[in-house]
């Protein structure tokens, strides 16, 4: 899962959301560096991508668009689910998209410091392009993407990546709804597992 994705299983806990969307910029166990409430929130990233990544649904997704851009293929299916996420906000939370992002960017800025490097360097940007609402729109997904494919010189070819998603729109649309629906159980298990809290 993307971004947005992360952010938003993450309880509506501001330390569980800092650590989960970190999480990519820490490696191993250097997760241990950062105060505990952040900790869990990183460990959860890790549970998330996990149970994500041995789905049979998002392996499914996966395949579609696997011949064409290879090993590009998993980060395409975590953007589409985050375009659906955004789509269909209204169903999963009760706050405003636009709303609930402004809130995070604020969130991150009041913490800035104990972000790392790397999202520190990019913090602005996302912010200033407001990654989050551009999710929404398959206009605004493939301005990223295309962002995404120019840091790649192209290799990536993902400014094309929108076309796979409107060919079979309806069909990715059904496997997240599904698969996101698993996925919201799972870490609803997995809180109570842990004792997932900041306390």
């Amino acid at each position: 899962m993307n971004f947005l994705a992360h952010i938003y299983l993450s309880l509506d806990n501001d330390f569980l959301k800092i650590g989960n969307f970190i999480a990519d910029s820490v490696r191993g166990k250097s997760y241990l560096d950062y105060p505990i409430p952040i900790q869990k929130g990183i460990l959860l990233h890790r549970e998330i991508d996990e149970f994500t990544d041995f789905h049979p649904i998002w392996r499914t997704s996966k395949r579609i668009v696997v011949p064409r851009y290879n090993h590009y293929a998993a980060v395409l299916i975590d953007m589409y689910y985050d375009h659906f996420l955004a789509l269909n906000w209204d169903v999963y939370h009760t706050t405003p998209l636009e709303t609930y992002a402004n809130d995070f960017y604020q969130l991150l800025e009041q913490n800035f410091d104990v972000l790392p490097t790397r999202v520190q360097n990019f913090l602005p940007i996302m912010i200033r392009e407001n990654w989050l609402l551009k999710y929404k729109t398959i206009d605004g997904l493939k301005y990223i993407l295309t962002q995404m494919d120019r840091r790649t010189k192209g290799i990536s070819q993902m400014s094309y990546a929108t076309e796979e998603l409107v060919d079979n729109y309806d069909i990715f649309q059904q496997q997240f709804t599904a698969f996101f629906e698993e996925l919201q159980q799972h870490i609803t298990e997995y809180a109570i597992q842990v004792n997932l809290t900041t306390k």
